[in-house]
């Protein structure tokens, strides 16, 4: 059974910073370009949510976080079975200190 891979708002917010930053630095192509990969990589999820690796760094949490690599991004979800749905909760830039990837709220 499938399920619906779910962009929380956090999420959305996330897709909107890097487009902006991207389009100020490249060009609008490459932003709109990084987005739809972003996106594109997080559709695979609907057919297999375990393909993520385990977060270890939010391992403190209730829920169970994967995460998907797409170049320097960690698309950051957990599946909610009650919903039956694949939450996106965060897009992480990797080249980031990783302490500030457990900012976000769920």
């Amino acid at each position: 059974m499938e399920l619906i891979v779910y962009w929380t708002k956090f999420a959305e917010q996330k897709l909107d910073d890097i487009f902006n930053y991207y389009e100020f630095k490249a060009t609008t192509t490459v932003a709109r370009n990084l987005i739809i990969g972003i996106i594109d990589t997080s559709i695979h999820l609907s057919k297999n949510p375990q393909i993520g690796k385990i977060e270890e760094l939010l391992s403190n949490r209730p829920q169970e976080f994967r995460y998907l690599v797409y170049k320097n991004y960690k698309i950051i979800y957990w599946v909610n079975e009650k919903e039956n749905r694949i939450e996106v909760v965060n897009i992480f830039d990797t080249r980031q200190n990783p302490i500030k990837m457990s900012s976000f709220s769920e």
